[in-house]
């Protein structure tokens, strides 16, 4: 394998999304719109999903339009017993520690979060470092110049040698788009947005040993 960087999506990406986690923090989400910004039960489901696909997060279309403090929002939404959902995950370790590229989350959640994604999965100490919402500020993925700042902030001048896992499909086109050789992950066969898809971490070695940047 000639890649030499892995920039990993965090949320429904290293975790199953039948954890139920992300379902969690939207419903945290929900409750933050309704509680601290005023908005009704009804008017929040289609406000949220205006944000979401118009800024690339909920919280950049909410700093907009509010004025919002972004730290007790994340640690509002995030505010959740994470080991009710998510459990260590061997299969995962030993993928990673196969992989000679170096290895990043890339994530639209905060460090503090990813953190304690990480430490319950315990593969914290498989990743180099955590490129967050406040790394990339004040673009979000699938922001071209999201995917830019990443690389900069990696030390990498060429997308081409480099890969990106996320599970949504407007994130691995936005990155195949730049150069990235992108992986919709937690979907098996034809993956019109990606360049490849995996559902079981796995079939990644093999997967990337297959391919030259």
């Amino acid at each position: 394998m000639n890649f030499t960087t892995i920039f990993f999506d965090l949320d429904d990406t290293l975790y199953p999304a039948s954890s139920g986690l992300w379902a969690a923090i939207r419903g945290r989400i929900d409750l933050y719109m309704h509680e601290r910004l005023g908005i009704s039960w009804d008017d929040i489901p289609n406000l949220r999903r205006q944000y979401f696909e118009t800024y690339g997060t909920t919280l950049r279309g909410i700093q907009i339009n509010f004025d919002v403090d972004e730290a007790d929002y994340l640690a509002f939404v995030h505010d959740l017993p994470l080991a009710a959902y998510l459990k260590p995950d061997p299969e995962l370790r030993a993928v990673l520690e196969q992989l000679p590229a170096r290895k990043f989350i890339f994530t639209n959640a905060d460090a503090a979060h990813a953190r304690r994604v990480l430490d319950i999965l315990q593969v914290a100490d498989c990743f180099d470092d955590i490129l967050d919402v406040h790394a990339v500020a004040p673009y979000t993925k699938p922001q071209p110049e999201a995917f830019r700042r990443a690389l900069e902030i990696a030390g990498e001048s060429s997308p081409h040698r480099c890969v990106m896992i996320d599970d949504l499909p407007r994130t691995t086109r936005a990155a195949r788009e730049l150069g990235f050789f992108s992986i919709l992950k937690g979907t098996g066969g034809a993956a019109p947005d990606a360049d490849a898809s995996i559902l079981h971490w796995r079939d990644l070695p093999a997967l990337l040993n297959g391919r030259q940047p």
